[in-house]
């Protein structure tokens, strides 16, 4: 069992704040039995509370059949078209292009039913198919969707208006709430949790080959695959799944040409190392503070070797022993927001997500979605703790081959984060042991330009880019939406380095 501190401070994502749940939402029959240690949930109460967000189940288990909501004979994938009343132009009619959220019969499970939203591109619908995945893990898609990039900001009187720097001005977008158990979906039977990147990556892959099949006309698109945070273990595994899936031949071929990571965990035994490099520099710590703490990083480096071979309960051994870097650097840094180092908590609230979870538990909102009466669960205890074994592995690993293969890399991060700082995130990038590693490393930071202004520091070499968002946090759509959705088109058109250079010279 991990000690109060370490599991206070387990989080690597603005929303890997596990939720405080009271009670699960228990499915008739008994088959699901997700019972949990009652000291974690009391942690994961406090962490949630930190977002002010207060879901009622630790995961969604329908106290119903199923079919109910399916139908007996329904195909894999049930979606519907939905309209929110919206304040403000989006600039085209609303009816110009589609609003669409469905559930997909799991295939490689038992009962799992994966709930998702894809909005058609306001601009153009032969841009790029873009997925979103929020991390955690545990944690929901609509975080990302209201909060960061998705087309709609919420108010605090629940109305929505449009977001000016959606991704979908860009992009044929989908945000999925995965693993199972997370957000709207669901499922009965205790063997569809998910514990490891094999897990999650197969579930991806299955869904995005029925959503294919479901808009055949996107097939031809372009495709890339983002998120943020512990979604730095889901990408690189969903990649690399996809491209092999292509390899051979396995489905509908998927026009894979990049993904990118937004202040992400991919290589832990790094980015644990640089949390120290990066409190000082900060000045969040001080040198005695430094040298003391790095006292532990040899016993996390021990530890992550030894998950690299067992897997298990090893992985949630160096899980405990690695996050006490971590929480020994707040104990020494005090009420930080360690998303934003430029705020403090006022108290245990950081953040107030409060009117997502209220507007998507309406009664109204979830008929629109087709939901039914399952409630939303913003964040799942039981799959952050199925996930725990997952945590300390590397998954920069399968990213040189990727590399090789011509398959477009993009990590950015906000220079203001603590918990998966922009450092340690340079460092595994810089690390990656591919063909133009050499001449990555000697490649020019330049300046990444937004309107004529500087917006972050810029490296790249052939399919491999790395930006440092300047003002930004953990949650850099957030922070810069304007600046990330300029990243965004300029990535995905090719022209990152050109804005990085171009745009900066020319003026003189």
């Amino acid at each position: 069992m991990a000690s109060t501190y370490s599991y206070m401070f387990f989080n690597f994502f603005l929303f890997l704040l596990i939720t405080s749940q009271f009670s699960y939402a228990r499915y008739p029959k008994g088959q699901l039995d997700l019972s949990a240690s009652f000291l974690p949930r009391l942690q994961a109460e406090t962490q949630i509370r930190g977002l002010n967000l207060f879901p009622k189940h630790a995961i969604n288990v329908p106290a119903f059949d199923d079919n109910e909501l399916l139908g007996t004979s329904s195909p894999s994938i049930v979606e519907k078209q939905f309209q929110f009343h919206l304040l403000g132009n989006p600039g085209p009619s609303v009816q110009e292009f589609g609003h669409y959220a469905g559930y997909y019969r799991l295939s490689h499970t038992k009962a799992a039913r994966m709930f998702y939203y894809f909005f058609e591109s306001r601009t153009n619908k032969n841009d790029p198919v873009v997925i979103w995945l929020t991390g955690g893990p545990g944690c929901s898609s609509e975080l990302a969707l209201f909060y960061e990039n998705g087309p709609f900001n919420i108010a605090n009187n629940l109305s929505l208006s449009w977001n000016d720097y959606g991704w979908d001005k860009a992009s044929n977008i989908i945000f999925v709430d995965q693993p199972t158990g997370t957000g709207f979906s669901y499922t009965t039977e205790e063997t569809d949790i998910r514990h490891d990147e094999t897990g999650v990556s197969n579930d991806l892959y299955d869904f995005l080959q029925a959503f294919f099949k479901e808009h055949p006309q996107l097939t031809k698109n372009d495709f890339y695959i983002t998120g943020e945070s512990y979604a730095g273990h889901y990408i690189p595994a969903l990649a690399s799944r996809v491209h092999q899936g292509n390899k051979k031949k396995e489905g509908i071929h998927i026009n894979l040409k990049g993904f990118a990571i937004g202040n992400g965990l991919t290589q832990p035994d790094v980015q644990y190392k640089a949390y120290t490099d990066y409190a000082l520099d900060n000045k969040l710590i001080e040198k005695p503070d430094y040298d003391s703490i790095n006292e532990m990083i040899p016993g996390c480096e021990r530890a992550i070797k030894v998950c690299g071979t067992d897997g298990v309960s090893t992985c949630e051994d160096a899980f405990d022993v690695c996050n006490n870097i971590f929480q020994s650097i707040l104990q020494v840094a005090g009420n930080i927001n360690y998303y934003d180092i430029r705020k403090t908590c006022e108290g245990s609230l950081c953040y107030d997500f409060s009117n997502m979870e209220t507007f998507l538990n309406q009664k109204t909102v979830r008929d629109a979605l087709g939901v039914g009466d399952i409630e939303f669960v913003s964040c799942s205890s039981v799959v952050y703790d199925a996930m725990t074994r997952d945590w300390m592995r590397n998954l920069a690993v399968g990213v040189p081959a990727l590399l090789e293969d011509g398959i477009k890399v993009l990590i950015y991060a906000g220079e203001e984060d603590l918990i998966c700082n922009w450092l340690g995130n340079s460092r595994w990038v810089n690390g990656l042991a591919w063909s133009g590693q050499k001449d990555f490393g000697a490649a020019p930071t330049v300046p990444f330009i937004v309107e004529g202004r500087e917006a972050g520091q810029l490296k790249s070499h052939g399919p491999l880019s790395f930006l440092k968002v300047h003002n930004a946090g953990h949650m850099v759509p957030m922070d810069q939406p304007k600046a990330a959705l300029q990243m965004l088109k300029s990535w995905m058109q090719g022209k990152l380095a050109v804005t990085g250079t171009k745009d900066w010279l020319a003026p003189q």
